[in-house]
């Protein structure tokens, strides 16, 4: 994402907290800051993408995060797929700074990413939104306001469930098919002429056929939104098993590698 900020002209600061992630983004013009407070004043706009609510927490209030800078009227832009109730406590933060804060997660993966197919759902104040819209023409395809701080966060993880659904029914239906013999290639063709077919079956069913089974997508990540979306009130019996099923995966996964 960064690299399309660049690519379209736009003057690009960045930091991680794993310092060599940067220098490819250096040396395509990028500026590297040394904190999150450095950065926070050399920006208008500031993006966030790491993995869970303590990162979230330590960006934005560690002895170096973002609200430690002597900035105001900076707009925030979290694009992690975490909690709505970490989302309405950066924003409180940043409100007290005179910032505008948007939960704005995404749905897409690498290849999506690199080519500006996201999508982008927001929650937060409309005129963030407004300022944001014409950076998130570059990103992705589609950016929707959906309303107050933390429904975008909502979105995604709705978004992240039905992902969980329909990796599990679609080994399921492919184990139950090889119980009986019949080739994974034959099933794989009647799914994807039929009404079922979709992008993600079509995509994943290739990565099984072809014994591919790199991730995209951590499971970690994955177990995670889960567990986040069963903490806000996720409870129906489909859910409750693929909850059940992602968190026993965890565990055996770490131990096989």
């Amino acid at each position: 994402m960064s690299s399309r900020l660049l690519s379209a002209g736009y003057p690009v600061s960045v930091y991680n907290r794993s310092p060599e992630r940067t220098v490819a983004l250096r040396e395509a013009g990028a500026t590297v800051a040394s904190s999150p407070a450095a950065l926070l004043t050399q920006a208008d706009v500031v993006f966030l993408m790491v993995s869970d609510d303590q990162a979230v927490r330590e960006l934005f209030t560690g002895p170096e995060g973002l609200l430690q800078a002597q900035a105001t009227g900076k707009l925030l832009i979290n694009m992690s797929t975490v909690s709505p109730g970490v989302s309405r406590e950066m924003a409180v933060l940043c409100q007290a700074q005179g910032h505008t804060y948007l939960d704005a997660p995404v749905s897409g993966s690498v290849k999506q990413a690199e080519s500006g197919q996201l999508v982008i759902m927001v929650g937060g104040e409309e005129s963030g939104f407004a300022q944001a819209q014409p950076l998130f023409e570059h990103l992705g395809k589609l950016a929707r306001y959906l309303g107050p701080t933390g429904n975008g966060n909502v979105a995604k993880l709705a978004l992240n469930t039905l992902l969980g659904f329909q990796a599990q029914g679609l080994a399921e239906a492919l184990l139950f098919a090889q119980q009986h013999q019949l080739q994974t290639n034959d099933l794989m063709e009647l799914i994807n002429n039929s009404a079922l077919g979709s992008v993600f079956i079509k995509l994943k069913g290739e990565a099984v056929q072809g014994e591919n089974y790199a991730a995209a997508f951590a499971l970690k990540l994955l177990a995670k939104d889960l567990r986040l979306a069963q903490a806000e009130g996720l409870a129906t019996p489909l859910a409750e098993t693929v909850v059940q099923t992602f968190q026993q995966a965890e565990p055996a996964l770490g131990k096989r590698m």
